[in-house]
């Protein structure tokens, strides 16, 4: 067992208690022990950095307002069409499909297609089905009806049309599609049902 500290701490064991002042002693202003006398001021604490407060607010606030106009161009700028588009849905549609039925190129059937719904994977994987069915048949080709416009509203039209694949031993299939075509810097297929 250890002894306590000779002159201990005030309160420790063994150390000095609490003392009342001695009669005729002159009490210390701001004792709080003594009645009568405000208590000593604390010592100030340290004046916080205002002006580091607020140009870090101001920082933080510049950099969201940045990167947020910065996000918005990039959306804005990659939902852009990139070249002219065509002359006329009709046009889009035949070009659409003469990349993916004749030239079984996807790349260049991307470039028919509008921003919204160029996915390059979704085409390239749709022209390797046309490659493959076309593949399962003796010198398949493809052939459609004239693409023709069915509905057309302002900066949106319907455009219809027959696909027809014959093969060398004369076998033949058809297949009805529909195209939503939009006009941006041109027009644009952006769906086919």
């Amino acid at each position: 067992m250890t002894q306590p500290p000779i002159g201990g701490a005030a309160g420790s064991p063994g150390g000095p208690a609490h003392q009342e002042p001695t009669a005729g002693a002159t009490p210390a202003p701001g004792d709080p022990a003594t009645p009568g006398y405000p208590p000593h001021p604390q010592p100030a604490a340290p004046k916080k950095r205002r002006g580091l407060l607020i140009a870090s607010i101001v920082l933080a606030a510049a950099v969201l307002l940045c990167g947020g106009g910065g996000t918005a161009a990039f959306l804005t700028l990659r939902q852009a069409e990139d070249g002219q588009g065509a002359k006329e849905p009709t046009v889009a549609v035949d070009g659409f499909l003469t990349a993916v039925y004749k030239d079984r190129d996807a790349r260049a059937a991307a470039t028919f297609v509008c921003s919204a719904s160029r996915d390059d994977e979704k085409i390239a994987a749709k022209v390797a089905e046309v490659r493959k069915y076309a593949g399962q048949y003796q010198n398949a080709r493809f052939r459609w009806t004239t693409p023709k416009v069915d509905n057309q509203t302002g900066d949106r039209a319907t455009v219809s049309t027959r696909v027809t694949m014959t093969t060398a031993d004369e076998k033949t299939a058809d297949q009805e599609l529909r195209f939503t075509v939009v006009r941006k810097t041109g027009w644009w297929v952006c769906e086919v049902a």
